[in-house]
């Protein structure tokens, strides 16, 4: 994907859907190739749909799509492209893997969009590459592979592997790609097909800033709710978050009370146990280790907190790796 196209054809471009993958991302992915043909009135690129045994494949909107071949049968693909989504941690295909793996000593390239990364780092192709992924996997794939640099990035591009972080991401990704490959120009026309006007920038932030995504515009709300989502493995006192904004303890609450309909304890809890909630059901950690990454006293604190929030002890979240290796 990254290399120059072939003189004599158009660029060969494979997709591996996993199943309950996101199929916003796979379409963002592969509409800016077609229109890439369309706007540039070539055949710049062709693509085929891979499975793991070459079956239809089921996207987690519930869509079902055809594959033209089993990952076994790819034969040459200069580019393949892993789409991944739902609960890609508990993806374990270890011939899939394998082919993976082949095709990288082939000299393929290897993208992975979404929570696509999760496949390409358990096929042992990130050890010494840069990666991004959704945020939502973001935490759990850092505890599972400590060792692989992962970014926050919408998409990264190392080498012979790229990935990207959902289906915004993978459009931006793809645009950038088409422009290494065939110009800006050609890249701009594709965006404009979509009314596409993003920046286009890997560093953007994945997810929405705190004035958007809550709805509130009180800088020093906003700045104590950051300081908060920045510190969940040891959360700062009441005292500190309201010192550093220049604002009693009670102006604090006042303001979580008016614009949020919450406590600042009770905020602050819920951002701990919502990350609690991603670690139970992503890794294999301990629920001791859980309640300790996420600033937890004790676990029977822990669970009594957790129960409270969602009606259920953490040992029924535990992931399917997790009950696998008995920690539960």
């Amino acid at each position: 994907m990254l290399s120059d196209p072939p003189p004599d054809g158009p660029q060969k471009v494979g997709f591996l859907l996993i199943p309950q993958f996101p199929l916003f991302s796979f379409t963002a992915a592969v509409e800016p190739l077609r229109s890439a043909n369309r706007m540039s009135g070539q055949e710049l690129y062709a693509w085929e749909i891979f499975s793991a045994d070459g079956e239809p494949i089921v996207s987690s909107s519930g869509i079902m799509l055809v594959a033209d071949k089993s990952i076994q049968d790819v034969g040459d693909c200069p580019a393949l492209i892993v789409c991944a989504g739902i609960d890609p941690q508990d993806y374990t295909e270890k011939k899939t893997f394998s082919c993976l793996r082949q095709l990288s000593r082939h000299g393929s390239h290897i993208g992975g969009i979404s929570g696509g990364a999760y496949v390409l780092a358990r096929a042992g192709l990130l050890n010494d590459h840069r990666c991004t992924i959704h945020w939502e996997y973001l935490t759990g794939f850092s505890e599972e592979f400590p060792d692989i640099d992962v970014t926050t990035k919408l998409y990264e591009i190392d080498r012979t592997m790229f990935t990207s972080a959902g289906a915004g991401a993978t459009l931006d990704m793809m645009l950038h790609l088409i422009a290494q490959q065939h110009g800006h120009d050609l890249s701009v026309a594709v965006a404009e097909q979509f009314s596409h006007i993003g920046s286009n920038d890997p560093d953007a932030p994945q997810r929405m800033p705190v004035r958007r995504r809550l709805r509130i515009s009180h800088p020093k709300l906003i700045a104590v709710i950051e300081q908060m989502e920045a510190n969940l493995e040891d959360p700062i006192e009441r005292d500190g978050l309201a010192l550093s904004v220049g604002l009693s303890v009670r102006q604090v609450e006042r303001l979580f009370i008016k614009y949020l309909n919450t406590t600042p304890a009770r905020y602050y809890m819920d951002l701990r146990l919502k990350r609690a909630q991603m670690l139970l059901s992503q890794t294999a950690m301990s629920i001791l280790d859980v309640s300790v990454a996420c600033g937890f006293v004790s676990a029977s604190h822990f669970s009594k907190s957790y129960r409270e929030k969602f009606d259920h002890p953490p040992r029924q979240e535990r992931a399917p790796v997790g009950r696998e290796l008995g920690i539960i």
